[in-house]
């Protein structure tokens, strides 16, 4: 009879020890979407977005790369880029419109930064940052957007595009 009795309690915790494993592995899966990079979307900058890409375009820019972020005030949200020497390229990022502050600071291969542009909510352009840079050597380079929002801590939303000069022609004024 004692027999009979260990053998119903090992197996009574193995289904138990299944189960918080089963657990474990779920909330370690559902931790790791908070690293990566998701998207989202918001009406006003996919209208702010079709502009800027009409007017780089007229400008000779061609889009290499896109991608809408979700955000959380106060963190950098770091996008990796490779860039070829002597090649123009031009760099926008979109914040959500109820942010108050924006900034931007590009890093090169050696973690030199070599771009900073900051924006403020009442500025005539004030959630868009937009910039021109020619690199020195082809190389890695890392762009970290961050805005600063009183109202939403989480769940805001940015946008980041990339454009790589191809014609000579065009209008360079702004």
């Amino acid at each position: 009879m004692a027999l009979v009795q260990s053998h119903s309690k090992t197996v009574m915790k193995k289904p138990i020890l299944s189960f918080i494993a089963i657990l474990l592995f779920v909330f370690t899966a559902q931790s790791q979407e908070v690293i990566r990079m998701q998207s989202c979307q918001d009406p006003m900058i996919n209208k702010q977005v079709d502009s800027l890409k009409m007017i780089y375009e007229k400008e000779g820019f061609v889009l290499l790369k896109e991608a809408s972020i979700a955000m959380e005030s106060e963190f950098e949200m770091p996008v990796v880029i490779p860039l070829t020497q002597g090649s123009w390229y031009q760099f926008v990022f979109i914040g959500d419109y109820s942010s108050r502050l924006y900034e931007v600071r590009m890093y090169d291969w050696n973690e030199r930064q070599v771009v900073y542009q900051q924006k403020r909510w009442g500025d005539v352009d004030g959630n868009i940052i937009s910039y021109s840079y020619i690199p020195q050597f082809s190389e890695f380079h890392m762009m970290k957007p961050v805005q600063v929002n009183k109202k939403k801590k989480k769940n805001l939303c940015g946008y980041v595009m990339l454009f790589k000069k191809t014609a000579v022609e065009g209008n360079a004024s702004r």
